[in-house]
């Protein structure tokens, strides 16, 4: 059973609940009394968290909000940003000791060689300043015991990989193609619209009277390819402009269009050719899924995994 025992100004309890305390109960604007001194904010198993650790982490989110927001919205976003500091860092603090018990550990040299790898791709990093140090061997650690517990565990079979192909294909669509011919009439002078649109309908006219769209295109467009009969060629969903898109959508191959105004002019389009929408096979798309679901179902194991670690440890929090 739950239990939570008030001691004075502290409370202990198993971190399984901490998350719901955090959000339900009102809690003391640990960051904005920059006048107290440094102090104990929490204790993870035999680990302290100092109000120094705390007003670090949050640093650059608070610097963030302060740009975004003012009044309230200010103050209740500075809130919850402390609770979910705090939260982060003693889940942290939780997969470090777990690295420590399992004997996963950090040499000094790689981290100089993270160090190093980082200033190569530009980062500004002062390898001299312990904190930094102490910062970049957390990461390695946490990468390494994750791994270890995590990620090692996890199996990925084909018949997942099927499956999610099945649930998610569309995801792996290929778009329509369309092989198109148009006649464009483009408005000359710029007040020229009236002529221009009364020009396009005699084009369409003469078409509807079923002379050959070549021939009309030569005849009326101003598109670059009207001595080729107006011919485009191959384009895929997307690449056209959302009007013309939507002009040819119901059309069957032979199927011309309306008059189409866009800000080139005014736009005659006949579908040649249409590939239907396909979809990538699934041998092409195996590795590809594979990834996904490892990616997948590794959150999955990882959240288990660090529930586990909240539900055997206990927390003071100390206000």
């Amino acid at each position: 059973m739950r239990h939570i025992r008030w001691l004075r100004r502290s409370c202990l309890f198993p971190l399984s609940g901490l998350l719901g305390l955090l959000w339900l109960t009102p809690a003391p604007p640990v960051l904005s009394a920059p006048h107290l001194e440094d102090r104990i904010v929490a204790v993870v198993n035999s680990d302290l968290i100092m109000l120094s650790d705390v007003k670090r982490e949050l640093a650059p989110e608070q610097e963030r909000l302060r740009k975004q927001h003012q009044g309230d919205e200010l103050a209740q976003r500075l809130k919850m940003a402390e609770y979910m500091a705090l939260t982060k860092m003693i889940e942290r603090r939780l997969q470090l000791q777990e690295a420590k018990n399992k004997g996963v550990d950090v040499s000094d040299q790689e981290v100089k060689q993270a160090l190093q790898q980082m200033k190569q791709q530009g980062e500004q990093v002062d390898e001299t300043d312990p904190f930094t140090f102490r910062n970049v061997r957390d990461q390695l650690t946490l990468l390494r015991v994750v791994d270890r517990e995590v990620r090692n565990n996890v199996m990925v079979g084909e018949a997942e990989m099927k499956r999610y192909y099945k649930e998610h294909q569309t995801r792996f669509a290929l778009p329509e193609e369309y092989t198109l011919s148009q006649i464009l009439i483009r408005p000359r002078p710029a007040d020229g619209t009236a002529e221009a649109l009364e020009k396009a309908r005699i084009a369409l006219a003469d078409l509807k009277r079923g002379e050959k769209f070549e021939d009309v295109a030569v005849r009326y467009s101003d598109g670059p390819n009207a001595s080729r009969g107006g011919r485009l060629g191959l384009v895929r969903q997307g690449e056209l402009m959302p009007a013309i898109e939507r002009a040819i959508a119901p059309l069957v191959p032979g199927g011309i269009s309306d008059i189409v105004e866009t800000a080139e002019g005014f736009h005659i389009v006949r579908v040649d050719e249409r590939t239907p929408k396909q979809f990538r096979p699934f041998e092409e798309v195996k590795f590809e899924i594979q990834g996904l679901v490892f990616q997948q179902k590794s959150e999955d194991v990882f959240q288990s995994w660090l529930v586990n670690l909240k539900n055997k440890a206990y927390i003071e929090i100390k206000f």
